[in-house]
């Protein structure tokens, strides 16, 4: 998983919709959604998990889970 634009960040809560709250490394939180192999494989997503989130260029406060990490 070396995607330049990712970021590390950890699971606070399961929001409606397949959306989860994410509180990420660096400070702050988005709302993220799984995509690609995480909701293909339906990856459980539990609080406490951490995740590796990008971004959304139009806006900052969304973003798409990539992956959990071990």
């Amino acid at each position: 998983m070396n995607d330049p634009g990712a970021i590390r960040g950890r699971v606070l809560e399961p929001l409606p919709n397949s959306l989860f709250r994410v509180e990420l490394e660096g400070g702050g939180k988005v709302v993220a959604h799984a995509a690609g192999r995480a909701r293909l494989a339906s990856v459980r997503l539990l609080p406490g998990d951490r995740v590796l989130v990008e971004l959304s260029t139009t806006d900052p406060g969304r973003g798409r889970i990539l992956s959990r990490l071990v």
